[in-house]
């Protein structure tokens, strides 16, 4: 997931704003420090959600996050690791230490993000953390982040956790059509 902590402010921020805008609309801002993305992990059996915010797409992140999720379970037992078809996912480096930690690789379609269980949580998390917010950096986005996550692994089962979860299935499942050629569905 990628994440900008002015990415709910665009669609209100127009060229040649001024200064005094109304109340609830960002004035326009640059930001310097560009966009950063969230590796998310999700643990199936313990429904638990966590994640790093690099500041770049690559190799080297992706072995963190994956190290990570081997930290999270030191058992030794084998672990099934999907992910998408990201060529950063895909490197050398990646796959032999796959190989040495037991971790399995499982890569999702191209454009099969519903086959992938953790989409399902990334919406919540989008809605709880970046949807209407104007984080002031991304110091500040990477800690609203983290309190949702925190929040989220002890209230898991709060009902507006799963309500949303249950939208971002049903978006994803009516993506998945149209994706594969298919004609969106109809409103019953």
């Amino acid at each position: 997931m990628s994440s900008d902590p002015w990415e709910s402010a665009r669609p209100a921020a127009r060229a040649g704003t001024p200064p005094d805008t109304p109340k609830g609309i960002p004035r326009p801002i640059t930001a310097p420090t560009g966009v950063r993305y969230f590796h998310g992990c999700y643990s199936i059996g313990d429904d638990t959600l966590w994640g790093v915010s690099p500041r770049k797409k690559g190799a080297s992140n992706t072995l963190a996050a994956l190290r990570s999720i081997r930290a999270a379970r030191p058992d030794d037992a084998p672990l099934y690791v999907i992910l998408d078809n990201l060529s950063a996912h895909k490197g050398e480096r990646i796959r032999a230490w796959a190989r040495k930690n037991r971790v399995e690789l499982c890569f999702t379609l191209t454009y099969a993000s519903w086959a992938n269980p953790i989409e399902a949580h990334c919406g919540p998390l989008r809605q709880f953390t970046v949807a209407n917010s104007n984080h002031r950096n991304h110091t500040a986005q990477t800690r609203a982040l983290h309190a949702y996550l925190r929040w989220r692994n002890a209230n898991s089962r709060h009902r507006d956790v799963l309500a949303a979860e249950r939208r971002e299935r049903a978006r994803i499942r009516s993506e998945k059509g149209i994706r594969w050629g298919g004609r969106a569905q109809m409103a019953a």
